[in-house]
């Protein structure tokens, strides 16, 4: 084919505007389409999920042979005690839907796991080497760990401290697979506290990870400035809520379990900072001299609480603060698979949990 084109003014100016407009449109399509996410899945499809039995756990039933739908990745309808085709089909167009008959099989909400730790999985002889793991090794662990958690069933899982908005950010866009994630981010901890994982004889930099390594990361905060520097730092770098320890832990070597760790004011600053972001901050506390501290500073949630007395939980009732106890996590140390893993001093304070 032969393309000739006469050369007037008239056709030259009209020619250069086409190509003008053409490579106008082509580079808004290329600067489109560098903008996409490869690994970012498509508009997920509509499932209809027939012949099952649906817990309803509000209302405390089970309904037989229902209905769901599911479009783009939310439930769209529900349909109870349902029995034709017709029922069905005026759900989603037969196209467009992918049908599974459950055969009486029972359709559960997601489970949510109230205190996980993503970063903390044991996977070596010794918790030191976990703490120091590969940083690439340990973003791979991550992924693994997420894939697990969706597996068995948690749809959303809550991080009490380590997860990165990195991570997070990796799960909602799809490039790995697993729950929804909200995070606490770095640990709060003063020095000395349960997140200093320094020795006695250590005297080292603690500006990087609180002491700690970059696998757990943590912030050592000493006095109300700090506390409010590191709290409004987790906030920006993408945190869902705060999390501080508030009280002595297993795993740290300069610590008893009946510390009680930070002053009122810095609980208070921290709290201040939370309430201003229009979000709350959990205590790590095992006793009630601890548990009591937070709540008389304005905290929400205690995590683990293994020591409470009645008097602590009932101020924690009257504040409207959350329990999330973690009692399998004691248990599981004592495991023989774990043998060894955490040093005498840490199996002894253990065991007083």
């Amino acid at each position: 084919m032969v393309v000739a084109f006469v050369n007037t003014s008239s056709n030259s100016s009209q020619l250069t505007t086409w190509i003008k407009s053409l490579v106008a449109i082509v580079s808004a399509f290329l600067y489109h389409v560098q903008l996409q996410k490869p690994w970012k899945p498509s508009r997920q499809k509509t499932y209809i999920f027939t012949n099952l039995n649906l817990v309803d756990v509000q209302a405390g039933v089970i309904h037989q042979n229902s209905t769901v739908t599911l479009s783009g990745g939310r439930i769209e309808n529900i349909k109870l005690q349902s029995h034709t085709n017709g029922d069905i089909a005026a759900q989603a167009s037969s196209d467009a839907a992918t049908r599974a008959d459950f055969g009486g099989k029972y359709l559960c909400p997601g489970l949510f796991d109230c205190h996980v730790h993503i970063i903390a999985v044991p996977g070596e002889r010794e918790s030191q080497d976990t703490k120091n793991l590969n940083l690439i090794a340990s973003a791979y662990r991550h992924a693994y760990v997420c894939q697990q958690m969706l597996d068995r069933g948690f749809t959303p899982v809550r991080d009490c401290g380590g997860a990165s908005l990195a991570l997070k950010q990796s799960l909602e866009d799809g490039l790995i697979q697993g729950p929804r994630l909200f995070i606490a981010g770095a640990f709060l901890t003063q020095a000395g506290g349960h997140r200093d994982t320094r020795g006695a004889h250590d005297h080292s930099n603690i500006e990087c990870c609180g002491g700690g390594s970059s696998n757990f990361p943590s912030f050592i905060c000493d006095g109300v400035p700090e506390c409010l520097r590191v709290a409004r730092e987790n906030i920006r770098t993408g945190s869902d809520f705060l999390k501080i320890m508030g009280s002595g832990g297993v795993c740290s070597p300069t610590d008893r379990i009946d510390n009680v760790q930070f002053t009122s004011e810095e609980i208070r600053a921290i709290t201040t900072v939370a309430k201003n972001s229009q979000t709350y901050v959990a205590s790590h506390a095992y006793t009630p001299q601890s548990i009591r501290k937070a709540m008389e500073n304005g905290m929400l949630g205690i995590e683990h609480g293994n020591l409470i007395d009645k008097e602590t939980a009932e101020l924690m009732a009257e504040k409207g603060a959350y329990l999330t106890p973690t009692l399998v996590t004691y248990t599981a140390m004592r495991e023989e698979k774990f043998a060894g893993y955490m040093p005498a001093e840490s199996m002894e304070k253990n065991a007083q949990v």
